[in-house]
């Protein structure tokens, strides 16, 4: 049953056990409901409504009780009437009321695109009369038994279908409980053409979705090899601390050889040519040395690789593309891979417990975000939390065409700035349908979208163009927001240019087409090559290039924190700040920048568009990271870590000693403070993080909210999520006396649940003037910071 209002009612879900018959299973959060004469807003008829949807499994007899509830509201004048001692919520819910419905053939298959995308199967020739997989995601039932049977009653109606089901799977850490199964094309297509049908209808059934789906993107063609001899560079050593979960990589590389250690539990290697193991290939390539272009360090330690992908068997291109297999639920295979990994499998231990960074630069072509998360989000966000680890996740390449809306004539007439503002304009007005890919959307990892750049600088245009004349986000790169509102993607980095081709008659319409070369520009990558050569490069864009180049960094600053921590033998730290304390060092050096301006001011030109800063927040988050900046200090600039944990209503205050030299000079000062944190997850409640965090840095010295994602309006967007990143400048004179310090307070407090155990954060704070004055800023405040513990604060009641 599906009670739907306009607005909240907070708790309805303690209201919801008390009568017998009801159980709760979740809420769900709707932005676009409809005015009408009972509910619109006063100021703004027409403007849409925010929602939500309460999901609740019923009996006949709670379905009784509840609908003579009903009556007794709705026959009283009395708003406020009295109900039972602990059904109060019901008027509430009642007072808000917009429709009580059955959970439907309608919501079952509409959301997920299921039915067009088992059309084109049907459509294409190659796959015509084949079975058609498909994913069951089940209603989760907390008691085992009642999930045994009702498993058992969607198999039993799959069978009278002439079907089968593969293989199931239930994770009660994200009350997820699917099943993977296939019917006849015949009876594919009756559901198709009349969806009232009995499996489409049944109770136990939330969501049908395709499989298939879950990509690495566009396939590359095979028209462009260059061939690079490695380096002479040593070999790595030590423990790995990033793992990548991608296709199989093509280990025999020259320049992959020794680097990787490669784990194949499943036996994949052996029908997974080499010529085809092109995206772990690449992606190993770039996490292992960055842009070949650049001729940059190998990593130190070796990398973790387990293969979640392996070519399309219904894909007759060559080379085929890499999927993760129709015969596995993709939520089922990674959290295999993942407790395989930190926890073992069985009587087998680890097989990586050192690991802190897990790359996935995949994403759900089928699944674009809207407002609620995908079981995968939230299998990321439940890994995360319970053992300690940063998943670092592409935001998805955006592959449709975008049309520009000129011929080849236009286009030839325009300035290179001109094609730039149509461009993003085009690209503007196609956001809605351009969102980021599921798992992007979860809250605890750090989601990387691509900028327009790369080392590679003597690509000929020949017959393409060039949509941009500086470093833009990637015309590929996806939109955000995030979970409620909150930053996505996080962070954005280079991925490479994408040029695009252009029509050969003059009066033809240019489009935004990707083509997926090899050939430049892009990132320099390693590349099996059509025969499997060991030394072939290619070129590669997209946001899983940026994501592969997120996690090489993440590594960097890994080995940094490691160096801090043994040398100042940091008291009380503990592995579970690692995490944290990375993803606070990737975002910390985030800034805008040109890049952010030159957004700003083409979005402001457009008229739908209400807050242009708050938009080009959506593309480009929190902004591109220089990790030079707090991998190293200068003489101008000082850079402090810090660590803690939390619980509810609990707060810490740290000092950071303000540098004696600065005091009443009139000159320009940067405060940067960044705070990180994987909070636990309560997938049934709509707010879901467990744990919010925040900090407030009240301060005379640094006040001016220069950058928050949003602007001087984002102090509320950068709250939402589970990364804090803001800058503050100010330019007066301040007089304080040596010893002084600029205090900043964390703070902490539940969310939609209690918060069980306490949750560790990642504290970065920089403090710096402008280069070349001679302030002697970092010694100044070296000296006299000491290493101790972060000063305990008891809160009050937090509103």
């Amino acid at each position: 049953m599906v009670i739907e209002t306009v607005g909240a009612v907070e708790d309805f879900a303690k209201a919801v056990k008390r009568i017998e018959g009801l159980e709760w299973l979740g809420e769900i959060e709707v932005d676009e409901l409809p005015p009408d004469e009972d509910f619109h807003d006063l100021e703004h008829p027409e403007k849409p409504l925010k929602g939500r949807l309460y999901l609740v499994l019923t009996n006949q007899q709670a379905l009784t009780e509840l609908l003579s509830l009903w009556r007794r509201y709705r026959d009283q004048d009395d708003p406020k009437m009295k109900f039972d001692t602990g059904l109060t919520k019901f008027r509430d819910v009642f007072c808000h009321l917009w429709d009580i419905r059955r959970w439907g053939p309608t919501d079952r298959l509409l959301e997920t695109g299921v039915l067009d995308i088992w059309q084109e199967e049907l459509n294409d020739p190659d796959l015509q009369n084949r079975p058609v997989r498909f994913e069951a995601e089940l209603w989760y039932r907390d008691s085992p038994d009642k999930r045994a049977e009702s498993e058992g009653v969607v198999r039993d109606l799959i069978d009278s279908l002439e079907g089968q089901v593969i293989t199931s799977g239930a994770i009660p850490g994200i009350r997820y409980h699917a099943v993977l199964a296939e019917l006849p094309a015949n009876r594919i297509q009756e559901i198709i053409d009349a969806p009232e049908t009995e499996l489409v209808k049944c109770d136990n059934i939330m969501f049908f979705r395709p499989v298939g789906q879950m990509t690495s993107g566009e396939t590359l063609a095979d028209d462009y090899v260059e061939a690079l001899p490695p380096k002479n560079e040593e070999f790595p050593a030590g423990a790995p601390v990033l793992a990548v979960l991608d296709g199989m990589p093509y280990v025999s590389h020259q320049h992959l050889d020794g680097r990787i250690i490669l784990e194949d539990p499943d036996g994949w290697a052996e029908d997974y040519p080499a010529s085809e193991r092109v995206h772990g290939t690449t992606m190993a390539s770039l996490v292992i040395h960055g842009d070949l272009g650049e001729n940059s360090a190998a990593l130190a330690r070796p990398i973790y690789m387990r293969p979640i992908m392996r070519p399309d068997p219904r894909d007759f291109r060559r080379p085929r593309q890499e999927v993760i297999p129709t015969d596995s639920l993709p939520v089922d295979l990674i959290h295999r891979s993942v407790k395989r990994m930190l926890e073992g499998e069985g009587d087998q231990p680890a097989t990586a417990p050192s690991v802190k960074i897990i790359n996935l630069s995949i994403g759900d072509y089928s699944r674009a975000f809207m407002q609620s998360m995908s079981p995968l989000a939230r299998l990321l966000d439940w890994l995360s939390s319970k053992y300690d680890v940063l998943f670092i996740i592409s935001a998805g390449n955006q592959l449709e065409a975008v049309p520009l809306d000129i011929t080849l004539d236009e286009l030839e007439q325009l300035s290179q700035g001109d094609l730039e503002k149509r461009a993003i304009t085009a690209l503007l007005m196609n956001a809605r349908s351009r969102s980021i890919l599921s798992p992007a959307e979860s809250i605890n990892g750090i989601t990387v979208g691509s900028v327009h750049f790369d080392a590679c600088s003597d690509a000929g245009l020949a017959n393409r163009f060039d949509p941009y004349s500086a470093a833009l986000p990637s015309p590929v790169s996806s939109f955000g927001s995030g979970y409620r509102r909150s930053i996505k993607p996080d962070i954005v980095f280079p991925g490479g240019k994408q040029w695009y081709q252009k029509p050969y008659i003059g009066r033809q319409a240019v489009s935004l087409t990707v083509n997926g070369s090899m050939a430049p520009p892009g990132n320099k990558v390693a590349i099996p090559g059509q025969v499997a050569s060991t030394d072939s490069t290619g070129y590669t864009r997209g946001t899983s290039n940026a994501t592969a180049l997120i996690s090489r960094a993440a590594v960097h600053c890994y080995e940094t924190l490691s160096e801090v921590i043994d040398g100042a033998a940091a008291a009380g730290y503990d592995d579970s700040y690692t995490a944290p304390l990375i993803k606070a060092m990737l975002a910390h050096g985030c800034s805008w920048g040109d890049m952010g301006q030159r957004l700003v001011d083409v979005i402001g030109e457009q008229q739908n568009i209400r807050n242009p800063v708050s938009f080009a927040s959506r593309w480009i988050g929190y902004g591109l990271p220089d990790i030079d900046r707090v991998l190293e200090c200068t003489e101008q600039r000082a850079t402090i870590l810090g660590f803690g944990e939390l619980s509810d209503a609990q707060a810490h205050l740290f000092r950071m000693p303000l540098p004696p030299s600065l005091s009443s000079v009139q000159e320009w000062r940067r405060l940067t403070v960044t705070l990180a944190w994987l909070s636990p997850i309560q997938p049934s409640n709509q707010k879901y993080r467990c744990a919010s965090m925040w900090f407030e840095a009240n301060n005379p010295i640094a006040n001016q909210r220069r950058e928050a994602a949003s602007g001087n309006a984002g102090w509320q967007a950068v709250r939402r999520g589970t990364l804090q990143h803001e800058i503050f400048e100010g330019d007066w004179a301040q007089p304080f006396v040596d010893g002084d310090s600029l205090v900043l307070k964390i703070n902490c407090r539940k969310e939609a649940a209690a918060i069980d155990s306490p949750v560790s954060y990642g504290l970065v704070v920089s403090f710096e003037v402008r280069e070349g004055v001679q302030l002697p800023i970092y010694q100044e405040i070296r000296e006299k910071i000491r290493v101790q513990p972060a000063v305990p604060v008891r809160q009050g009641p937090i509103i």
